[in-house]
């Protein structure tokens, strides 16, 4: 399976970065794993609706750039559905099964994810109705993907 993460965002903190290769690392074992970061746009603290959107557009534009047309794309958004480890890992499985092997998950920004990349996505996930950083739900995400391939092959680690 070839997964990617497409984030919005330079990741600058060196504890989360530690955190992601490692499990980028630990991955390997399973997947082709691809860790993609679209340029965050500029924006001041107070932004206006109509700024915010376009500023969204910007980040949905290059994130949409770095998605291919046969991917299954998972976008992670606080409307999405929650899922346990088990079902994600029961998710993924059954995208190996019937052929996708493709599948890209989409982190955005600190404004959320633009209109047009909920569109392509042909699911939502949440992990809460928190609010994260979305550079630490890179860590998170890459965590319980690990965890997926692990419950998916009956290994010790989910437990």
């Amino acid at each position: 399976m070839n997964i990617t993460i497409v984030s919005v965002g330079k990741l600058k903190e060196k504890y989360l970065k530690m955190g992601i290769d490692e499990y980028a690392k630990r991955l390997g074992a399973y997947a082709k794993i691809d860790l993609v970061e679209v340029a965050d746009e500029k924006a001041p603290e107070s932004l206006s609706d109509a700024d915010m959107e376009i500023v969204k557009k910007k980040e949905a534009d290059r994130i949409l750039a770095k998605i291919s047309s046969d991917a299954y794309v998972i976008a992670l958004a606080i409307e999405g559905k929650m899922k346990t480890s088990e079902e994600l890992a029961a998710g993924m499985e059954s995208l190996m099964t019937y052929g996708r092997s493709k599948v890209v998950f989409v982190i955005g920004g600190s404004l959320g994810l633009h209109e047009d990349v909920l569109k392509r996505a042909d699911e939502l996930l949440s992990f809460s109705k928190m609010t994260f950083p979305h550079q630490l739900m890179k860590l998170v995400l890459l965590e319980q993907v690990y965890r997926g391939f692990r419950i998916m092959r009956g290994e010790p680690y989910h437990k």
